[in-house]
Protein backbone atom coordinates (compact mmCIF):
# COMPACT_ATOMS: atom_id res chain seq x y z
CA UNK A 1 0.00 0.00 0.00
CA UNK A 2 2.84 2.00 0.99
CA UNK A 3 3.89 1.56 -2.77
CA UNK A 4 0.92 2.11 -4.21
CA UNK A 5 0.82 5.95 -1.99
CA UNK A 6 4.02 6.94 -3.95
CA UNK A 7 3.65 6.10 -6.64
CA UNK A 8 0.33 8.02 -6.84
CA UNK A 9 1.96 10.72 -5.36
CA UNK A 10 4.87 10.87 -7.77
CA UNK A 11 1.67 11.00 -10.18
CA UNK A 12 0.24 13.56 -8.94
CA UNK A 13 2.99 15.95 -8.79
CA UNK A 14 4.07 15.09 -12.37
CA UNK A 15 0.16 16.11 -13.87
CA UNK A 16 0.68 19.49 -11.38
CA UNK A 17 3.73 20.62 -12.85
CA UNK A 18 2.66 20.13 -16.61
CA UNK A 19 -0.78 21.83 -15.68
CA UNK A 20 0.98 24.53 -13.68
CA UNK A 21 3.80 24.73 -17.08
CA UNK A 22 0.87 24.97 -19.35
CA UNK A 23 -0.92 27.69 -17.50
CA UNK A 24 2.14 29.66 -17.28
CA UNK A 25 3.20 29.87 -20.62
CA UNK A 26 -0.24 29.42 -22.25
CA UNK A 27 -1.90 32.45 -20.19
CA UNK A 28 0.52 34.24 -17.77
CA UNK A 29 3.81 35.11 -19.58
CA UNK A 30 2.91 36.63 -23.16
CA UNK A 31 5.26 39.54 -23.68
CA UNK A 32 8.90 37.29 -23.20
CA UNK A 33 10.77 35.37 -26.36
CA UNK A 34 13.63 33.60 -25.58
CA UNK A 35 15.39 32.74 -28.86
CA UNK A 36 18.82 30.81 -28.12
CA UNK A 37 22.03 32.31 -27.07
CA UNK A 38 22.51 36.12 -26.58
CA UNK A 39 25.19 35.69 -29.47
CA UNK A 40 21.66 34.38 -32.27
CA UNK A 41 19.42 36.72 -30.58
CA UNK A 42 21.90 39.90 -31.69
CA UNK A 43 22.43 38.20 -35.13
CA UNK A 44 18.47 38.49 -35.54
CA UNK A 45 18.36 42.15 -34.61
CA UNK A 46 21.15 43.31 -36.67
CA UNK A 47 19.14 41.34 -39.88
CA UNK A 48 15.45 42.38 -39.36
CA UNK A 49 13.93 44.06 -42.07
CA UNK A 50 10.53 45.68 -42.21
CA UNK A 51 8.16 44.73 -45.23
CA UNK A 52 7.46 47.94 -46.30
CA UNK A 53 9.11 50.03 -49.38
CA UNK A 54 10.15 52.54 -47.05
CA UNK A 55 14.17 53.28 -47.04
CA UNK A 56 15.73 52.10 -44.56
CA UNK A 57 19.15 54.79 -42.75
CA UNK A 58 22.26 52.49 -43.63
CA UNK A 59 20.68 49.67 -45.93
CA UNK A 60 22.82 49.67 -49.46
CA UNK A 61 19.10 48.66 -50.92
CA UNK A 62 18.40 50.63 -53.86
CA UNK A 63 15.44 48.81 -55.07
CA UNK A 64 13.31 51.23 -53.39
CA UNK A 65 14.85 54.67 -55.45
CA UNK A 66 15.20 52.40 -58.18
CA UNK A 67 11.36 51.76 -58.34
CA UNK A 68 9.89 55.47 -57.32
CA UNK A 69 12.61 57.26 -60.28
CA UNK A 70 12.53 54.94 -63.25
CA UNK A 71 9.21 56.06 -64.51
CA UNK A 72 9.93 59.61 -63.82
CA UNK A 73 12.64 59.74 -66.30
CA UNK A 74 12.16 60.02 -69.69
CA UNK A 75 13.29 59.58 -73.12
CA UNK A 76 13.76 62.72 -75.19
CA UNK A 77 13.96 62.59 -78.86
CA UNK A 78 14.76 65.63 -81.07
CA UNK A 79 15.11 66.50 -84.79
CA UNK A 80 16.64 69.78 -86.21
CA UNK A 81 17.16 70.35 -89.78
CA UNK A 82 20.62 71.88 -90.59
CA UNK A 83 22.26 72.77 -93.96
CA UNK A 84 25.48 70.90 -95.24
CA UNK A 85 27.87 71.69 -98.08
CA UNK A 86 26.86 69.88 -101.06
CA UNK A 87 29.98 69.89 -103.24
CA UNK A 88 28.05 68.47 -106.49
CA UNK A 89 29.33 70.82 -109.58
CA UNK A 90 26.08 69.76 -111.24
CA UNK A 91 24.03 71.19 -108.18
CA UNK A 92 26.12 73.98 -107.87
CA UNK A 93 25.69 75.07 -111.49
CA UNK A 94 22.03 75.55 -110.83
CA UNK A 95 21.93 76.75 -107.77
CA UNK A 96 25.33 78.44 -107.26
CA UNK A 97 28.51 78.33 -105.42
CA UNK A 98 28.58 76.91 -102.09
CA UNK A 99 24.74 76.09 -102.46
CA UNK A 100 23.63 73.67 -99.53
CA UNK A 101 20.43 71.70 -98.84
CA UNK A 102 19.11 70.84 -95.17
CA UNK A 103 19.24 67.46 -93.78
CA UNK A 104 17.23 65.88 -90.39
CA UNK A 105 20.05 65.35 -87.65
CA UNK A 106 18.24 63.47 -84.88
CA UNK A 107 19.54 63.46 -81.68
CA UNK A 108 18.21 61.80 -78.17
CA UNK A 109 18.76 62.13 -74.09
CA UNK A 110 17.12 61.90 -70.80
CA UNK A 111 15.01 64.31 -69.18
CA UNK A 112 13.46 63.89 -65.83
CA UNK A 113 9.61 64.54 -64.64
CA UNK A 114 9.55 66.74 -61.51
CA UNK A 115 5.64 67.70 -61.84
CA UNK A 116 2.62 65.58 -62.19
CA UNK A 117 1.14 67.67 -64.36
CA UNK A 118 4.02 67.47 -67.12
CA UNK A 119 7.18 70.16 -66.26
CA UNK A 120 10.73 68.15 -67.30
CA UNK A 121 14.48 68.73 -66.71
CA UNK A 122 16.81 67.97 -69.65
CA UNK A 123 20.66 69.61 -70.37
CA UNK A 124 20.47 72.39 -72.33
CA UNK A 125 23.01 70.58 -75.22
CA UNK A 126 20.21 68.13 -75.38
CA UNK A 127 17.80 69.94 -76.91
CA UNK A 128 19.55 73.08 -78.16
CA UNK A 129 19.23 74.17 -81.82
CA UNK A 130 16.27 71.44 -82.17
CA UNK A 131 12.92 72.36 -84.41
CA UNK A 132 11.11 69.21 -82.69
CA UNK A 133 11.38 67.84 -79.47
CA UNK A 134 9.44 63.82 -78.53
CA UNK A 135 9.02 62.92 -74.99
CA UNK A 136 8.28 59.03 -74.14
CA UNK A 137 7.59 57.82 -71.25
CA UNK A 138 8.32 54.96 -69.58
CA UNK A 139 4.95 53.49 -70.54
CA UNK A 140 6.01 54.42 -73.88
CA UNK A 141 3.77 56.94 -74.71
CA UNK A 142 4.85 59.87 -76.48
CA UNK A 143 4.10 63.57 -76.73
CA UNK A 144 5.35 67.02 -78.34
CA UNK A 145 7.24 69.13 -76.04
CA UNK A 146 7.02 72.49 -75.15
CA UNK A 147 10.45 74.45 -74.41
CA UNK A 148 9.68 76.69 -71.47
CA UNK A 149 13.35 77.74 -71.22
CA UNK A 150 16.58 76.69 -71.28
CA UNK A 151 20.11 78.08 -69.61
CA UNK A 152 23.14 77.79 -71.48
CA UNK A 153 25.42 79.42 -68.82
CA UNK A 154 24.28 76.07 -66.43
CA UNK A 155 23.22 73.61 -69.14
CA UNK A 156 19.57 73.54 -67.70
CA UNK A 157 16.60 73.53 -70.05
CA UNK A 158 12.47 73.50 -69.07
CA UNK A 159 10.34 71.12 -71.15
CA UNK A 160 6.23 70.86 -70.94
CA UNK A 161 4.38 68.28 -72.11
CA UNK A 162 -0.15 68.40 -72.30
CA UNK A 163 -0.67 65.23 -69.77
CA UNK A 164 -1.80 64.86 -65.59
CA UNK A 165 -1.15 62.57 -63.11
CA UNK A 166 2.50 61.55 -64.23
CA UNK A 167 4.88 59.92 -61.84
CA UNK A 168 7.78 62.69 -60.79
CA UNK A 169 10.83 62.96 -58.82
CA UNK A 170 10.94 65.37 -55.67
CA UNK A 171 13.67 67.86 -55.51
CA UNK A 172 16.20 66.56 -52.85
CA UNK A 173 18.92 68.85 -51.26
CA UNK A 174 22.14 68.45 -53.00
CA UNK A 175 24.09 70.00 -50.19
CA UNK A 176 23.03 67.50 -47.75
CA UNK A 177 25.03 64.65 -49.61
CA UNK A 178 28.47 63.23 -48.89
CA UNK A 179 31.35 61.94 -50.53
CA UNK A 180 31.06 58.39 -50.27
CA UNK A 181 27.55 57.76 -50.14
CA UNK A 182 25.34 55.82 -52.71
CA UNK A 183 23.90 57.58 -55.44
CA UNK A 184 21.61 56.17 -58.71
CA UNK A 185 21.81 57.42 -61.85
CA UNK A 186 18.26 56.99 -64.01
CA UNK A 187 18.53 57.50 -67.72
CA UNK A 188 18.19 56.16 -71.56
CA UNK A 189 22.15 55.16 -72.57
CA UNK A 190 22.24 54.16 -76.44
CA UNK A 191 17.96 54.48 -76.79
CA UNK A 192 18.23 51.76 -74.15
CA UNK A 193 15.23 53.12 -72.13
CA UNK A 194 14.89 53.11 -68.03
CA UNK A 195 18.24 52.07 -67.37
CA UNK A 196 19.66 51.97 -63.39
CA UNK A 197 23.37 51.73 -62.64
CA UNK A 198 24.38 52.79 -59.20
CA UNK A 199 27.81 54.28 -57.67
CA UNK A 200 29.12 56.75 -54.78
CA UNK A 201 29.78 60.11 -54.92
CA UNK A 202 33.67 60.93 -55.82
CA UNK A 203 33.85 64.66 -55.40
CA UNK A 204 31.72 67.78 -54.83
CA UNK A 205 32.11 70.98 -56.32
CA UNK A 206 34.18 70.05 -59.54
CA UNK A 207 34.89 72.59 -62.43
CA UNK A 208 35.46 71.11 -66.23
CA UNK A 209 35.61 74.43 -68.18
CA UNK A 210 33.31 72.50 -70.29
CA UNK A 211 30.60 75.23 -70.88
CA UNK A 212 31.60 78.00 -73.23
CA UNK A 213 29.87 81.03 -71.45
CA UNK A 214 30.81 84.03 -69.94
CA UNK A 215 28.62 83.47 -66.87
CA UNK A 216 28.86 80.01 -66.97
CA UNK A 217 28.10 78.02 -63.83
CA UNK A 218 29.58 74.60 -62.88
CA UNK A 219 30.07 73.09 -59.65
CA UNK A 220 29.24 69.26 -60.90
CA UNK A 221 28.68 65.75 -58.58
CA UNK A 222 31.31 63.95 -59.30
CA UNK A 223 30.11 60.35 -59.10
CA UNK A 224 31.44 56.37 -60.62
CA UNK A 225 27.64 55.69 -61.55
CA UNK A 226 28.55 54.44 -65.64
CA UNK A 227 26.79 57.19 -67.63
CA UNK A 228 26.53 57.04 -71.74
CA UNK A 229 25.42 58.89 -74.79
CA UNK A 230 22.15 59.65 -73.76
CA UNK A 231 22.28 59.32 -70.36
CA UNK A 232 22.41 63.39 -70.34
CA UNK A 233 19.48 65.40 -68.61
CA UNK A 234 18.90 61.92 -66.73
CA UNK A 235 18.55 61.79 -63.22
CA UNK A 236 21.02 61.63 -60.01
CA UNK A 237 19.34 60.03 -57.21
CA UNK A 238 19.99 59.20 -53.75
CA UNK A 239 18.81 55.92 -52.02
CA UNK A 240 15.65 57.88 -50.94
CA UNK A 241 14.27 58.16 -54.57
CA UNK A 242 15.15 62.17 -54.38
CA UNK A 243 16.63 64.13 -57.12
CA UNK A 244 19.87 65.48 -56.05
CA UNK A 245 21.15 66.29 -59.61
CA UNK A 246 20.53 66.03 -63.52
CA UNK A 247 23.56 63.54 -65.20
CA UNK A 248 25.28 65.86 -67.85
CA UNK A 249 28.87 64.85 -69.01
CA UNK A 250 31.35 61.94 -68.46
CA UNK A 251 35.26 62.39 -69.18
CA UNK A 252 36.62 59.74 -71.30
CA UNK A 253 39.42 59.59 -73.89
CA UNK A 254 37.11 56.64 -75.63
CA UNK A 255 33.68 58.49 -75.52
CA UNK A 256 31.94 55.80 -73.72
CA UNK A 257 32.26 55.86 -70.09
CA UNK A 258 35.46 55.34 -68.38
CA UNK A 259 34.69 55.51 -64.53
CA UNK A 260 33.90 59.12 -63.92
CA UNK A 261 30.32 60.78 -64.31
CA UNK A 262 29.18 64.17 -64.19
CA UNK A 263 26.00 65.73 -62.40
CA UNK A 264 24.48 69.35 -62.26
CA UNK A 265 23.56 69.38 -58.48
CA UNK A 266 20.12 70.36 -57.65
CA UNK A 267 21.28 73.44 -55.75
CA UNK A 268 21.85 74.78 -58.96
CA UNK A 269 19.12 73.13 -60.95
CA UNK A 270 15.88 73.93 -58.72
CA UNK A 271 16.66 77.82 -58.77
CA UNK A 272 16.64 77.85 -62.83
CA UNK A 273 13.69 75.88 -62.80
CA UNK A 274 11.47 77.74 -60.54
CA UNK A 275 13.29 80.83 -62.80
CA UNK A 276 12.26 79.74 -66.11
CA UNK A 277 8.62 78.68 -65.28
CA UNK A 278 7.69 81.62 -63.27
CA UNK A 279 9.79 84.23 -65.03
CA UNK A 280 10.45 82.63 -68.56
CA UNK A 281 14.00 83.72 -67.90
CA UNK A 282 16.62 83.18 -65.56
CA UNK A 283 16.84 86.02 -63.18
CA UNK A 284 20.50 86.18 -62.48
CA UNK A 285 22.29 87.69 -59.76
CA UNK A 286 25.51 89.10 -61.07
CA UNK A 287 28.30 90.25 -58.25
CA UNK A 288 30.58 92.28 -61.58
CA UNK A 289 34.13 90.46 -60.28
CA UNK A 290 35.99 88.81 -62.07
CA UNK A 291 37.36 85.74 -60.16
CA UNK A 292 39.86 82.53 -59.77
CA UNK A 293 41.16 80.01 -56.65
CA UNK A 294 43.50 81.14 -54.47
CA UNK A 295 46.88 79.03 -55.31
CA UNK A 296 49.92 78.75 -52.64
CA UNK A 297 51.52 81.85 -55.19
CA UNK A 298 48.46 84.22 -54.37
CA UNK A 299 48.12 83.13 -50.70
CA UNK A 300 52.05 84.36 -50.48
CA UNK A 301 51.53 87.86 -52.20
CA UNK A 302 48.21 88.28 -50.40
CA UNK A 303 49.89 87.43 -47.02
CA UNK A 304 47.05 84.50 -46.09
CA UNK A 305 47.23 82.35 -44.06
CA UNK A 306 45.48 79.78 -45.72
CA UNK A 307 45.10 78.57 -49.17
CA UNK A 308 41.29 78.97 -49.39
CA UNK A 309 38.69 80.90 -50.78
CA UNK A 310 37.94 83.23 -54.13
CA UNK A 311 40.62 85.70 -55.40
CA UNK A 312 39.50 88.99 -57.16
CA UNK A 313 41.52 89.70 -60.13
CA UNK A 314 39.03 92.42 -61.20
CA UNK A 315 36.14 94.64 -59.96
CA UNK A 316 33.66 95.52 -62.87
CA UNK A 317 33.16 98.63 -62.98
CA UNK A 318 29.51 99.79 -62.31
CA UNK A 319 29.27 96.89 -60.86
CA UNK A 320 27.18 95.42 -57.92
CA UNK A 321 30.61 94.52 -56.12
CA UNK A 322 32.22 98.08 -57.28
CA UNK A 323 29.36 100.08 -55.32
CA UNK A 324 29.51 97.55 -52.31
CA UNK A 325 33.33 98.18 -51.80
CA UNK A 326 34.78 95.59 -52.96
CA UNK A 327 38.20 95.87 -54.73
CA UNK A 328 40.79 93.74 -56.85
CA UNK A 329 42.73 91.62 -55.05
CA UNK A 330 40.55 91.11 -52.42
CA UNK A 331 39.78 87.22 -51.16
CA UNK A 332 36.17 86.27 -50.61
CA UNK A 333 35.78 83.23 -47.95
CA UNK A 334 32.39 83.11 -46.95
CA UNK A 335 28.88 84.30 -48.34
CA UNK A 336 26.34 84.80 -45.71
CA UNK A 337 28.13 83.29 -43.29
CA UNK A 338 28.72 79.66 -45.25
CA UNK A 339 32.54 79.30 -46.27
CA UNK A 340 33.98 79.99 -49.48
CA UNK A 341 36.52 77.41 -50.98
CA UNK A 342 36.99 77.87 -54.87
CA UNK A 343 35.34 79.66 -57.40
CA UNK A 344 32.89 77.07 -58.27
CA UNK A 345 31.65 76.89 -54.65
CA UNK A 346 30.82 80.57 -55.41
CA UNK A 347 29.31 80.63 -58.39
CA UNK A 348 26.89 77.89 -56.87
CA UNK A 349 26.14 80.03 -53.90
CA UNK A 350 25.12 83.28 -55.71
CA UNK A 351 23.43 81.07 -58.41
CA UNK A 352 21.03 80.66 -55.60
CA UNK A 353 19.81 84.52 -55.44
CA UNK A 354 18.33 86.85 -57.81
CA UNK A 355 18.99 90.62 -59.06
CA UNK A 356 18.19 92.86 -55.87
CA UNK A 357 18.90 90.43 -53.52
CA UNK A 358 21.63 91.28 -50.69
CA UNK A 359 24.26 89.34 -49.87
CA UNK A 360 26.38 89.44 -46.66
CA UNK A 361 30.35 89.02 -48.27
CA UNK A 362 33.13 87.83 -45.62
CA UNK A 363 36.58 88.57 -47.73
CA UNK A 364 40.24 89.39 -46.97
CA UNK A 365 41.69 92.53 -47.81
CA UNK A 366 45.79 92.50 -46.79
CA UNK A 367 45.20 89.96 -44.23
CA UNK A 368 42.51 91.86 -42.81
CA UNK A 369 38.71 90.55 -42.55
CA UNK A 370 35.87 92.51 -43.17
CA UNK A 371 31.91 92.39 -44.45
CA UNK A 372 30.00 94.02 -46.88
CA UNK A 373 26.87 94.19 -48.14
CA UNK A 374 26.06 93.36 -51.89
CA UNK A 375 23.05 94.09 -53.38
CA UNK A 376 23.54 91.80 -57.05
CA UNK A 377 22.34 93.18 -60.43
CA UNK A 378 21.29 91.63 -63.58
CA UNK A 379 22.73 91.66 -67.02
CA UNK A 380 21.37 94.81 -67.76
CA UNK A 381 23.22 96.41 -64.23
CA UNK A 382 20.06 96.77 -62.50
CA UNK A 383 17.97 95.18 -59.67
CA UNK A 384 15.00 94.65 -62.50
CA UNK A 385 13.24 91.35 -63.38
CA UNK A 386 14.39 90.39 -66.62
CA UNK A 387 11.59 90.36 -69.15
CA UNK A 388 11.04 86.94 -71.21
CA UNK A 389 13.82 86.47 -74.52
CA UNK A 390 15.88 89.42 -72.79
CA UNK A 391 19.19 86.62 -72.99
CA UNK A 392 17.46 84.75 -75.76
CA UNK A 393 16.50 87.93 -78.24
CA UNK A 394 16.57 86.89 -82.14
CA UNK A 395 17.27 89.86 -84.21
CA UNK A 396 17.39 89.60 -87.65
CA UNK A 397 17.23 85.98 -86.99
CA UNK A 398 20.63 85.42 -84.74
CA UNK A 399 20.52 84.90 -81.39
CA UNK A 400 23.26 86.56 -79.00
CA UNK A 401 25.80 85.35 -76.15
CA UNK A 402 28.24 88.16 -74.35
CA UNK A 403 31.85 87.46 -75.01
CA UNK A 404 33.84 85.70 -72.45
CA UNK A 405 37.11 86.85 -70.98
CA UNK A 406 39.01 84.49 -73.60
CA UNK A 407 37.14 85.45 -76.48
CA UNK A 408 37.60 89.24 -75.76
CA UNK A 409 41.73 88.54 -75.46
CA UNK A 410 41.50 86.38 -78.35
CA UNK A 411 40.22 89.17 -80.48
CA UNK A 412 41.57 92.15 -78.38
CA UNK A 413 38.85 93.84 -77.71
CA UNK A 414 37.33 95.08 -74.75
CA UNK A 415 33.24 94.35 -75.47
CA UNK A 416 31.18 92.40 -78.26
CA UNK A 417 28.47 89.65 -78.47
CA UNK A 418 28.42 86.58 -80.47
CA UNK A 419 25.91 84.51 -82.23
CA UNK A 420 25.12 81.30 -80.84
CA UNK A 421 22.54 80.13 -83.58
CA UNK A 422 21.18 81.74 -86.73
CA UNK A 423 18.16 81.25 -88.64
CA UNK A 424 16.79 82.89 -91.59
CA UNK A 425 17.09 86.65 -91.96
CA UNK A 426 19.47 89.61 -92.95
CA UNK A 427 22.39 88.52 -91.02
CA UNK A 428 22.61 85.02 -92.64
CA UNK A 429 22.25 86.82 -96.17
CA UNK A 430 24.88 88.67 -95.42
CA UNK A 431 27.27 85.58 -94.84
CA UNK A 432 27.11 85.38 -91.01
CA UNK A 433 27.42 81.81 -89.17
CA UNK A 434 27.38 80.54 -85.57
CA UNK A 435 30.33 82.06 -83.86
CA UNK A 436 30.31 84.92 -85.79
CA UNK A 437 31.63 88.22 -83.56
CA UNK A 438 29.81 91.51 -83.72
CA UNK A 439 31.27 94.44 -81.77
CA UNK A 440 29.52 97.40 -83.65
CA UNK A 441 26.11 97.75 -85.06
CA UNK A 442 24.81 101.22 -86.91
CA UNK A 443 27.84 102.83 -85.55
CA UNK A 444 26.72 101.50 -81.82
CA UNK A 445 28.73 99.54 -79.58
CA UNK A 446 26.71 96.24 -78.43
CA UNK A 447 27.63 94.02 -75.60
CA UNK A 448 24.43 92.14 -75.54
CA UNK A 449 21.19 90.99 -77.49
CA UNK A 450 19.57 94.06 -76.04
CA UNK A 451 22.23 96.21 -77.66
CA UNK A 452 22.16 94.52 -80.96
CA UNK A 453 18.22 95.39 -80.69
CA UNK A 454 18.45 98.75 -79.86
CA UNK A 455 21.08 99.60 -82.15
CA UNK A 456 19.03 98.31 -85.17
CA UNK A 457 15.66 100.33 -83.75
CA UNK A 458 14.06 96.73 -83.31
CA UNK A 459 15.19 95.12 -86.36
CA UNK A 460 13.89 98.83 -88.77
CA UNK A 461 17.36 99.57 -89.57
CA UNK A 462 20.57 98.30 -90.56
CA UNK A 463 22.94 100.21 -92.04
CA UNK A 464 26.76 98.99 -90.99
CA UNK A 465 28.21 95.97 -89.04
CA UNK A 466 31.38 95.03 -87.79
CA UNK A 467 32.97 92.48 -86.18
CA UNK A 468 35.37 89.12 -86.68
CA UNK A 469 34.42 86.15 -88.47
CA UNK A 470 35.07 82.76 -85.86
CA UNK A 471 38.49 82.30 -87.43
CA UNK A 472 39.40 85.76 -86.07
CA UNK A 473 38.99 87.55 -89.54
CA UNK A 474 38.02 91.40 -89.06
CA UNK A 475 35.25 92.68 -90.97
CA UNK A 476 33.13 96.11 -91.55
CA UNK A 477 30.10 95.60 -93.73
CA UNK A 478 28.35 98.66 -95.35
CA UNK A 479 24.57 98.28 -96.37
CA UNK A 480 21.88 100.43 -97.75
CA UNK A 481 19.38 100.32 -95.00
Amino acid sequence: MKGKGLITTLLVAFFGALAGLFIYTRFLDRSKLVIGTEKEKQLIEENARYTSMVPQSGVNDFTYAAEHTVHAVVHVKTKAMVSSAYSNPIYEFFYGPGASRPREVRGFGSGVIVTADGYIVTNNHVIEDADEVDVTLNDKRTFAADVVGRDPSTDIAVLKIKAAGLPYIRFGNSDAIRLGEWVLAVGNPFNLTSTVTAGIVSAKGRSLNLLDNQYRIESFIQTDAALNQGNSGGALVNVQGELIGITTAIISPSGAYAGNSFAVPTSIVKKIYEDLREYGEVQRGLMGINITDVTADIAEQEKLKEIRGVYLAGVVEDGAAKAAGLQEKDVIIAINGEPVETTADLQEKVNRYRPGDKLEVTYLRKGKQDKKNVILRNIEGSTDVLAPGTQSLSVFGATFAPLTTGEKSKYKITGGVKITSITEGRFRDLGFGKGTVIVDVNGQRVNSAADVSRATENEKSLTSVEGFTPDGTYFKYQTRR
